[in-house]
């Protein structure tokens, strides 16, 4: 089974003053009559064989996202708090946990809250075909083809074809870079827009979180262990998450 994963904690510091810690745009109608949150939950809302989806967000915000997912008739899966932000890893990390204690094998559709997507059919096959390399352990990004020169975002080199049709090694992950770099890539053809929407396993996550950042894999576990139920939220240990 695959749950969506709907990250909502960024604070949107580049559509300041349109965007700002009390009102960040994935909670703003920016491109639709509907906010970006509410784009984005509803994009997999009918999916055959997804499950509802799990939103993590900002304690600031709960009342915002529960009542925005209210209106879009969408009850979520649940609502993790964080008590502090900390950026994906963490983020992801509580979601990991908070579903593997529902179900061992569950698979993980990580999606930012503040995407556009406008060809919903082929996101959804690109899903279908990421599907078929995290059952046998692998884990998904998307990347994205690159219309321009974008210094705002990061990039993906792509490695060797790994059998399915475009599905890729990673060769390496790029940072932001300078005009003439990001010239350069969209030049050479082998370079994506790194989306930041992730597939995977909860398990395989937690398994390579463990391997390579075995605190923040620790402080995560601890913080949806002793985290507590609050109305229809679920609030992660604010000692441990930060």
């Amino acid at each position: 089974k695959i749950y969506p994963v709907i990250l909502s904690g960024g604070a949107g510091t580049r559509l300041w003053p349109l965007s700002r810690a009390v009102l960040p745009k994935q909670l703003l109608p920016l491109v639709t009559d509907r906010t970006m949150l509410q784009e984005t939950a509803l994009r997999v809302g009918d999916w055959p064989g997804l499950m509802a989806p799990l939103v993590v967000c900002g304690n600031d915000h709960r009342f915002m996202v529960a009542e925005q997912m209210r209106e879009i008739g969408i009850t979520p899966l649940g609502i993790l708090l964080e008590p502090d932000g900390r950026n994906t890893a963490p983020a992801v990390a509580a979601a990991a946990n908070y579903l593997m204690a529902i179900d061992p094998d569950a698979v993980m559709l990580v999606l930012p809250a503040d995407h556009v997507i406008k060809d919903n059919k082929a996101f959804a096959e690109a899903v279908a075909r990421a599907a078929n390399t995290v059952r046998d352990g692998a884990l998904a990004t998307f990347g994205i083809v690159p219309t321009a020169p974008e210094t705002g975002y990061g990039y993906i080199r792509r490695g060797s074809a790994i059998g399915l049709e475009d599905c890729y090694k990673v060769d390496r992950f790029v940072e932001k870079p300078d005009q003439a770099t990001a010239e350069g890539f969209v030049a050479d053809g082998g370079y994506y827009w790194n989306s930041g929407m992730f597939l995977f396993r909860a398990q395989t996550y937690l398994r390579e979180l463990e391997q390579f950042k075995p605190d923040i894999a620790g402080a995560a576990e601890a913080a949806v262990r002793l985290g507590y139920r609050d109305l229809d939220f679920c609030r992660l240990d604010e000692a441990a998450f930060a």
